[in-house]
């Protein structure tokens, strides 16, 4: 699958706590926080294009649910630990949940026609499995610290 050089090229910033520690500044190196960078900002621009009377509903909650992504990647890369990390991870997980089964919703009240929904949903399933790729890799670091 194409997300595979991906993981492995995250994966090999964690290889040794010493190489994560120097690289923690750098969160933008990860594949899967630009591919999350570049997501967020295209449902930014396609949301533009929802109802008004959306503004505070589904346009606001897809959002920030999206923005969440890359945010707690960059948060948890931050803070030094496997441990930390694995838990941002998670929560990055969730929000891409919710980030796929809203852009479902979207689709279903039709703001988004079934092209975009297909693009952004395929780019949506790769965050995800690269997550939890990302996270399975820091839970065998978390053992070692």
């Amino acid at each position: 699958m194409e997300y595979n050089k991906d993981i492995c090229d995250d994966i090999l910033i964690l290889e040794s706590k010493e190489a994560y520690l120097d690289n923690a500044k750098h969160y933008m190196n990860l594949r899967v926080w630009q591919k999350a960078h570049a997501l967020t900002v295209e449902i930014y621009k396609i949301t533009k294009t929802f109802p008004p009377d959306e503004k505070y509903g589904i346009t606001n909650q897809i959002r920030r649910a999206v923005a969440s992504i890359p945010t707690n990647i960059a948060e948890g890369h931050g803070r030094n630990s496997y441990g930390d990390f694995n838990r941002f991870i998670s929560i990055s997980i969730g929000s891409a949940n919710e980030v796929e089964y809203l852009l479902l919703l979207s689709r279903d009240l039709g703001y988004i026609n079934k092209q975009s929904y297909e693009l952004l949903t395929k780019e949506i399933l790769i965050i995800i499995k690269m997550l939890q790729a990302l996270k399975k890799a820091t839970q065998a670091k978390c053992k070692q610290e």
